[in-house]
């Protein structure tokens, strides 16, 4: 992880890249401001108009993080009403760019995303995928076993939950389930009410995290040739496939989207199966192929949480939604559209 004053170097550097054309350009650090110390100040001018930026350097730019800046941005706006204050990270997630422009600040990241929104200059760009990415802060959270837990809140969002059921519904010990809590407690994604029930607070930032951290290619693939056009026919011919040999399985990728909330084109078939892919790959006539070749793709799970809170659409069975948007957020044909589109119709957060 880059260190603050790294990342604070590198700010200055995109900002300045920002503004080609700015004059008079001064930059001071750690500057006291009523109750609170402005990471970075930035003035120059453009044309006759003066500017003046204030910057919050957050190492990693996380929903939690960002919420924090905006409390102190905004006591620093209340004492210099016309500095415009912004974040500065090494990547603003898309959650976290929202809550900045909600709130009317702009931010810049070392990734290459921006939004900074002046008097008569909006320069916004977005889209850019972390350039260094870290997961060490939540490696534990979101850990094989550790995202059962993570699986079973997020499947439903809304439920308050004793410690004793979440733990059977992720298939956990108590133990195991306590630890993922106290992180997501520490975190503020999740809080006990007075019963001492567990509810998700901030379900849109746990799925987000989770996301960022994982690919669906830490599952084992098997490629193969489909031997029958692509289609929904031949998603059900898998299925069977899959219960004749006693497996479970469930579709994931544009195959689970399909099934979902989508009516894409199904250029290929990605589904979980348990265990050896051999013989329902066998007893479908379907031949070994490249994964770039191939049209039927069967995944070998890295855990078998990715089973847990399946859900059944037409008779076939699909991947719990976080799992399936976790899926597809990293998947390189329109992925991360079909993501969007899947939390959007189908999940409401």
């Amino acid at each position: 992880m880059l260190k603050s004053a790294e990342i604070r170097r590198q700010a200055v550097q995109r900002l300045r890249e920002l503004f080609p054309r700015a004059k008079a350009w001064e930059e001071s650090q750690d500057v006291a401001i009523g109750g609170q110390t402005a990471d970075l100040m930035v003035k120059f001018r453009l044309g006759e108009q003066e500017h003046l930026l204030i910057a919050e350097v957050c190492s990693l730019g996380q929903p939690r993080q960002i919420r924090a800046a905006v409390t102190r941005l905004g006591e620093i706006r209340r004492e210099v009403p016309a500095a415009y204050p912004l974040a500065a990270a090494v990547y603003i997630a898309p959650q976290s760019a929202r809550i900045l422009k909600t709130n009317n600040f702009g931010y810049v990241d070392l990734s290459g995303n921006c939004y900074v929104a002046l008097e008569n200059v909006l320069i916004e760009k977005e889209g850019k995928r972390n350039v260094r990415p870290s997961t060490r802060p939540l490696r534990s959270l979101f850990a094989p076993r550790a995202t059962r837990v993570v699986r079973a809140l997020l499947s439903e969002p809304a439920r308050s939950w004793r410690l004793e059921e979440l733990a059977r519904a992720a298939l956990v010990s108590l133990g195991h389930a306590h630890n993922v809590i106290k992180r997501l407690e520490e975190l503020a994604w999740a809080e006990r009410d007075d019963h001492q029930r567990l509810r998700l607070t901030k379900p849109a930032d746990l799925l987000e995290a989770w996301a960022e951290s994982y690919t669906y290619r830490e599952n084992e693939i098997h490629s193969y040739f489909a031997p029958e056009r692509i289609s929904r026919k031949f998603m059900g011919e898998v299925a069977r496939a899959a219960d004749a040999a006693g497996r479970r399985y469930a579709f994931t990728l544009n195959a689970g989207a399909l099934l979902v909330a989508s009516h894409l084109r199904l250029p290929n078939v990605h589904c979980y199966l348990e265990g050896d892919p051999e013989e329902v790959a066998s007893g479908l006539g379907a031949r070994a192929a490249t994964e770039a070749e191939g049209t039927l793709h069967l995944l070998t799970p890295y855990d078998s949480g990715v089973f847990s809170g399946v859900l059944e659409k037409g008779g076939l069975k699909v991947t719990s939604l976080p799992q399936l948007y976790a899926d597809l957020l990293h998947y390189e044909r329109k992925g991360p559209e079909q993501a969007e589109h899947l939390r959007r119709e189908a999940m409401g957060f």
